[in-house]
């Protein structure tokens, strides 16, 4: 009897691994987790450098954990087991204080980080007819680090900020999130259970920017505030799952004076005449209704009065924190062209030239940066 069970065990166990390894190959491949907020490792490129480096064997390992099927429902049972067992972290997110949820933030490999502020000093140098302003937001964690639970490890932020800025030196321009969030810390500028600021911390990063640029930024009475989701449950939630968390609320900040702004997405080359998608409210990524979601390249063109026009075109280089931001933007700036490193291979040099841009800013988060090596895209004999 006894063998016959286990027989049926080894049995099922074999099935149940060829099951996923059909699973595996029919299943289609994601390049992006919001779940993760990450890009996906692609399938591996068999060369003989590779080989001979060990990076295909690396990128192989990759490959399949990050594609495993069905691999968002398996997270999601590992979260539910860890708070039965009252657990304060889950999947690398935190439960903190006043329904804060906080993504782990460890030391950086510092290498790493010089390697990508060098190749944002490169680039700004060989470009040096054109104006370029690096903006580095903190997350929230790095903005509330004492609401994290009692003893959780995290390493400061404003510590690699500065460390950026001064690799950077006269280069760039640079624009220190800690600078221009801090004072307004008691305000709801970061969502509770998403990786991003608020509307409101963006109209915060807006302001920093056009003061710099010697705009005029409008003031919050310019705008009609509105309320577009209050059921916002953000990627820390879906990464911790941890229950009885308060949803956020999404805002969006129309000017009383409106402005037409045409959306050109050039991944799918389609024109839009709305910056936001409200079909995204009724979806579980609610922050895509900003701009749509992330794109490789983008164009935004508004009508604005000349009079009010002190910047003709703007290259905006970044990740999605810039998609709250940038139609505060196009208030200021008649043509604006968006770049994600990330999905966009083409050459920035080549493309400024074609377009006549003299003025970029490149806008991240501290936790996106440390780990993009798409900056290294930036190369200057591009």
């Amino acid at each position: 009897m006894k063998q016959k069970a286990d027989r049926i065990l080894v049995v099922g166990f074999i099935l149940a691994l060829f099951l996923m390894f059909i699973a595996f190959l029919i299943l289609p491949k994601e390049r992006f987790s919001e779940l993760e907020n990450r890009v996906l490792q692609s399938a591996p490129k068999l060369t003989w450098d590779n080989l001979m480096s060990k990076k295909f064997a690396d990128d192989a390992e990759s490959f399949v954990t990050d594609q495993f099927p069905f691999r968002s429902e398996w997270l999601a049972v590992k979260s539910s087991i860890e708070q039965l067992r009252l657990q304060q972290e889950n999947n690398g997110i935190y439960k903190g204080s006043e329904g804060y949820l906080f993504e782990k933030f460890t030391e950086p490999d510092y290498s790493k980080v010089k390697q990508y502020a060098e190749a944002i000093k490169k680039f700004a140098d060989s470009h040096s007819e054109a104006h370029t302003t690096l903006m580095l937001a903190p997350t929230s964690v790095g903005l509330y680090p004492d609401r994290l639970p009692w003893l959780a490890p995290n390493y400061p932020q404003l510590k690699v900020n500065e460390y950026i800025a001064d690799v950077m030196q006269d280069s760039v321009s640079f624009l220190n999130g800690f600078t221009f969030l801090s004072p307004h810390a008691s305000e709801p500028i970061y969502y509770r259970t998403d990786h991003h600021w608020t509307t409101s911390g963006a109209y915060l990063a807006y302001v920093a920017y056009a003061e710099q640029m010697g705009w005029k930024p409008l003031s919050k009475k310019d705008f009609d505030i509105q309320t577009v989701s209050n059921s916002f449950l953000g990627s820390y939630h879906t990464r911790s799952q941890f229950s009885g968390v308060k949803p956020d609320t999404i805002e969006v900040y129309k000017p009383k004076v409106p402005v037409s702004t045409e959306m050109y997405i050039a991944d799918t080359d389609k024109t839009f005449t709305s910056m936001y998608d409200e079909s995204f409210l009724e979806k579980k990524d609610k922050y895509s209704y900003f701009l749509g979601g992330v794109h490789a390249l983008m164009k935004f063109t508004s009508k604005l009065d000349p009079a009010v026009v002190k910047q003709e075109k703007l290259l905006v280089i970044k990740d999605s924190y810039a998609h709250s931001v940038i139609p505060f933007l196009t208030l200021h700036v008649p043509e604006i062209h968006v770049i994600d490193m990330r999905y966009y291979n083409g050459s920035i040099s080549k493309y400024m030239a074609e377009n006549g841009i003299e003025d970029v800013l490149m806008l991240f988060n501290t936790a996106t940066f440390v780990d993009n090596p798409a900056l290294l895209k930036l190369d200057a004999k591009k």
